[in-house]
């Protein structure tokens, strides 16, 4: 597996500001996946794996940062970046989400390193940010307990996401 990005990274970095600017951790390594997903703490954590798709520019980025503003959140939202931070997709699929099949965009609520519940790429296309806000919300409601929102309701009006879709995007070196 070639570990160089796939697209331009500098030309992703709008899909990745608009998670972080939401309150996500970028689990950009192996090393970084484990220090989050590895511990047995009875910890929450929201993994997404970002994608350059036009699904995640219009449904799966604008719908975790919505249900980010919930009352209750996971105690880590993070997320990493598929075609990008190959390493890191890889060890997050292989350690820790057992035969759940991939997909790109992808969510995945984790506690105790036991898969709570996912949306995977036929989840997410041809719904709603609300769509997705809602369904991760309900899972919230019953698994996760920290005082939301991620970000106040103020920076969260002025967030903006990347709507480009990667069909748009030029291969890296290319």
């Amino acid at each position: 597996m070639s570990l160089q990005p796939t697209y331009d990274p500098i030309a992703v970095q709008p899909m990745r500001d608009a998670l972080t600017s939401a309150g996500f951790e970028e689990l950009t390594t192996p090393d970084e996946v484990d220090r989050i997903l590895g511990p047995k703490n009875d910890e929450t954590v929201l993994v997404m794996i970002n994608s350059v798709c036009g699904c995640a520019a219009g449904s799966a980025r604008p719908g975790v940062t919505l249900s980010a503003q919930n009352k209750v959140i996971p105690d880590h939202l993070t997320t990493v970046f598929a075609g990008q931070d190959k390493a890191a997709v890889a060890h997050l699929r292989d350690q820790y989400l057992g035969d759940v099949p991939p997909s790109s965009p992808f969510v995945a609520l984790l506690k105790n390193g036991e898969v709570l519940g996912v949306l995977h790429r036929q989840d997410i296309e041809g719904r709603t940010p609300e769509d997705i806000s809602t369904a991760l919300t309900a899972a919230y409601d019953k698994a996760c307990t920290k005082e939301g929102p991620s970000i106040s309701s103020e920076e969260y009006e002025q967030l903006a996401h990347a709507v480009s879709c990667g069909s748009k995007i030029p291969m890296f070196g290319g």
